[in-house]
């Protein structure tokens, strides 16, 4: 183990937690007009982008069915990358640095990344979790089921 890996728990609840925070915090200046003077007009692609970005933003960020919100928002942001950055044009604008979509392209992995892993620590999926298995804990093996679980593997 290196040394920094026992932290690497945290550091992923951290990720998750900032970067859901900072997209859902761009889905409030898509919606809702927050420290802005561009508003884009209700129904359109921008906005129902702001309404992902705040609502699945949000649940990636308190850890809330965070697999499926984290897969909406990693292809949200591959849809922003190809179609509003780079828009396919093989010049210049190619290349991220260029087409100003480096932020795009990093959400998009991130939140691929998130998808794959789950919520991780502190988490409402967690507690939720922890929960549901107070209530109904799954009960231990009686006796017979080990006795036929150990002939089973013997005959494999």
């Amino acid at each position: 183990m290196t040394r920094f890996e026992r932290f690497s728990p945290y550091a992923y609840a951290a990720l998750r937690i900032v970067c859901g925070s900072l997209l859902a915090f761009h889905g409030s200046q898509k919606l809702f007009g927050v420290l802005t003077d561009h508003q884009p007009l209700l129904g359109s692609q921008l906005w129902v982008g702001g309404l992902f970005e705040f609502f699945c933003g949000s649940a990636v960020a308190v850890g809330l069915k965070t697999p499926w919100a984290a897969l909406l928002l990693s292809g949200q942001m591959a849809v922003a990358y190809f179609q509003f950055h780079w828009r396919f044009a093989f010049d210049a604008r190619f290349f991220p640095a260029i087409n100003h979509g480096e932020l795009a392209a990093v959400y998009s992995f991130v939140f691929l990344l998130i998808a794959c892993q789950g919520p991780g620590l502190v988490s409402a999926d967690g507690r939720i979790a922890k929960r549901r298995h107070r209530r109904h804990p799954t009960p231990p093996p009686d006796d017979v089921d080990r006795v036929e679980a150990a002939r089973h593997l013997e005959n494999v």
